[in-house]
């Protein structure tokens, strides 16, 4: 069976096909469309006209290319950027208008047990008691677990593009001040979900997300060419000295350091400064890059056979939203 997946995000449009195969999804193929859809937010978070219309065009050529390598319908998701639009209706309408499909809106909380579930089956049981924690666009999701699925899953509104756009205002060079109180203000929105993390003991720490990959790459990781079965880890020390090198550089010279592309250059140094931040509040000194996240979260649901969140929740729904089998 040829299982595909299609993440709608803050920056890209990407489809992931599988072969569900021994009950690992075996990639097959896979493909990004730039959307850059934080470009187009206005203040309120609104999605305007030309995202739409992109996002539209992105996901019917995503499920058009699943199609032609023989998967069955993906499973189409949309992030926090748009999740917390006001016109998300809008945005939901138009896809199953233009594109033939229901784009699904996953809870925060959901997203952070299928990129756990996705961790512990990459890490293995011989990681023992797992943390996650993985950085988007608009959220931040952590989850803890001793089992398969977590014991605890949180979203929270530290994502890298929103911290940028909200408490840097874009600047190239922000200043201390700045710097200052985003980190007040991220210490604040962590400081429970930390003391739950310490209150755990030692535990082995994973990372995924692209924020996450970039930074690792920037402190010495090896590149992605090397395959994603490379050992790749972040210290918090060598992260440290990566928001004092970013803090220091203008945008464009940003995207010039190792691992930092130009499309996510702007919001590169909340994201440190929130990865930083969290792994000293929740006593981390060392991430092990996870390859696996939420789009392999949703195909080994599917390859277990759990379709009771796969089944459409209903139209009407406000927000329209899944909740995954067995959700706390």
């Amino acid at each position: 069976m040829r299982i595909s997946v299609v993440d709608v995000g803050s920056n890209t449009v990407r489809l992931a096909i599988a072969d569900a195969r021994d009950g690992a999804p075996l990639p097959v193929h896979t493909a990004k469309r730039r959307l850059r859809l934080s470009e187009e937010v206005d203040g309120d978070r609104r999605l305007g006209p030309r995202a739409v219309r992109r996002i539209v065009e992105a996901v019917a050529e995503a499920c058009a290319e699943a199609e032609r390598w023989g998967s069955d319908e993906p499973f189409v998701f949309a992030t926090a950027i748009v999740r917390d639009a006001p016109n998300r209706d809008e945005v939901l309408d138009a896809v199953e208008q233009g594109a033939g499909v229901r784009l699904r809106l996953l809870p925060g909380e959901v997203e952070a047990e299928l990129t756990f579930l996705a961790a512990r089956r990459w890490m293995g049981w011989r990681a023992g008691p797992l943390g996650v924690l993985d950085i988007g666009g608009g959220s931040l999701e952590v989850a803890f677990g001793r089992g398969r699925l977590p014991d605890f899953a949180v979203s929270l509104p530290l994502g890298a593009r929103r911290l940028t756009r909200e408490h840097l205002h874009d600047a190239e060079l922000p200043c201390e001040e700045e710097l200052r109180a985003l980190r007040r203000h991220v210490r604040h929105q962590l400081r429970d979900v930390a003391a739950r993390i310490r209150w755990e003991g030692p535990i082995t720490a994973a990372a995924t997300s692209r924020t996450f990959t970039q930074l690792a790459r920037l402190c010495g990781a090896p590149p992605g060419r090397h395959g994603p079965f490379v050992r790749r880890e972040l210290h918090r020390a060598d992260l440290r000295g990566a928001v004092t090198d970013l803090a220091g550089l203008p945008v464009p010279r940003r995207a010039e350091l190792p691992g930092i592309s130009a499309p996510r250059a702007a919001q590169a140094l909340a994201g440190a400064l929130v990865g930083h931040t969290a792994m000293k509040l929740m006593g981390i000194r060392r991430l092990t890059i996870c390859p696996w996240a939420i789009r392999e979260g949703i195909l080994l649901r599917r390859i277990e056979g759990d379709s009771a969140w796969w089944a459409d929740p209903g139209a009407g729904a406000a927000p329209r939203v899944l909740r995954v089998a067995g959700q706390r």
